[in-house]
């Protein structure tokens, strides 16, 4: 169990894979991505978390994404999932610092991605002071950049060379972004400011290096709007527009308040709102969101 819980982590070494990993994926190769509010572990919520637990765990099992984001997770509700699922590395912290309150999660396949940066940032005036915000629940966005495993076959030399810095195609990268926005119905211009906030900080990305093109954004999480409002166009834009700072949406359902947003090279090819439930339980006051795309060469 590999577990990092803190504001920036940044991994930037030589990664040569042991002779023991399997699950090659390499440029043009499908990604599954999911986010899924796990609804905190509350004493007053029905079922409770002791039961919710084993069922998301199946659920995931089942779908087997590549990554997962997760919202309103709890150090206890995160630890355990980690704990049933080795073969992911959880990496986010909580939205007011460490291990406190609500964690902003990303979980990736160990055997399929290296890290190579992992920050922060509140939802806020005030956005690299953690723990800052409106009011007393604070909202942040925790993001990474992932570089794919090449693991070449016995006896040839990898497609891409393995010291990354400035040298590996645009797509062999890419970011994952993850939020959890506003809930209350008075926090409409809290929600439009996020999302004016994250629309500059992704477009800051991909400007260093020698990149000639830019690496493909994924921006998931629970938004607290629908499609079509305010803090969704300044992400998506109006309409078809063709601005290339803008997000492009994965067929998400005109009712639904969680997104998966792309930027880049990047072709859908399956999206699904996923309707686990055990008998009629379901884990969850929200179902996950599950996408299959495919990064382009």
């Amino acid at each position: 169990m590999e577990h990092m819980f803190r504001k920036y982590a940044v991994v930037i070494a030589l990664l040569i894979c042991a002779s023991g990993c399997i699950n090659q994926l390499a440029l043009g190769q499908d990604l599954k991505l999911m986010t899924y509010n796990l609804k905190f572990a509350s004493p007053t919520f029905e079922p409770s978390w002791e039961i919710r637990r084993d069922m998301q765990i199946d659920m995931i099992r089942k779908y087997d994404p590549d990554i997962i984001g997760t919202q309103e997770g709890l150090k206890e509700q995160i630890d355990y999932l980690a704990e049933h699922l080795p073969e992911y590395v959880v990496v986010g912290e909580g939205r007011k610092g460490g291990d406190d309150d609500e964690h902003m999660a990303v979980f990736y396949k160990r055997e399929k991605f290296r890290l190579r940066e992992l920050q922060s940032f509140q939802l806020s005036k005030t956005p690299e002071i953690i723990g800052s915000g409106p009011d007393v629940n604070p909202r942040m966005v925790s993001w990474v950049r992932l570089a794919m495993i090449d693991i070449p076959p016995e006896g040839k030399a990898g497609r891409y060379p393995q010291d990354y810095r400035g040298q590996w195609e645009n797509t062999q990268e890419f970011y994952v972004f993850k939020t959890h926005y506003f809930n209350g119905r008075k926090d409409t211009l809290a929600r439009l400011n996020a999302s004016k906030l994250i629309q500059v900080r992704i477009s800051e990305l991909n400007r260093f290096g020698e990149w000639t093109e830019e690496r493909p954004v994924f921006l998931m999480g629970d938004f607290n709007c629908r499609p079509g409002s305010p803090p969704y166009n300044v992400l998506v834009g109006e309409g078809e527009s063709s601005d290339p700072d803008l997000l492009k949406n994965t067929y998400v359902d005109e009712k639904e308040i969680d997104w998966i947003l792309y930027k880049g090279a990047v072709k859908v090819l399956k999206y699904e709102e996923v309707d686990y439930n055990v008998e009629g339980t379901y884990p969850s006051d929200h179902k996950p969101i599950y996408v299959e795309v495919e990064i382009l060469d």
